[in-house]
């Protein structure tokens, strides 16, 4: 489970999802990547990896894909809360007997 503070410390893009697909979408028309990372302050590095993750992507599969990782952390704390309560009651039940 992520605690607040690790959650605050987590960066988040400064870029949209919307501007992340039109910044890919400019390397589909020509532009070099050298020239793309310069362009909008990015490394080159950081353009791979969005490759990796949005590239072929429209903006509603991105909007889309947010939405499914949104939900998938909220289940994977619920998980984690109900896991940490089950075992508390395992313990406590354990004490009795």
């Amino acid at each position: 489970m992520v605690s607040n503070r690790e959650e605050d410390a987590m960066r988040k893009s400064k870029f949209s999802e919307e501007q992340i697909i039109g910044i890919l979408k400019e390397r589909e028309a020509g532009i070099p990547i050298t020239e793309l990372c310069r362009k909008h302050g990015i490394s080159e590095q950081t353009f791979h990896r969005w490759r990796g993750k949005y590239g072929g992507m429209e903006l509603s599969d991105a909007r889309r894909l947010k939405r499914l990782e949104d939900e998938n952390n909220r289940l994977k704390h619920l998980v984690a809360d109900l896991t940490l309560d089950n075992q508390m009651l395992k313990t406590v039940l354990g004490k009795k007997h």
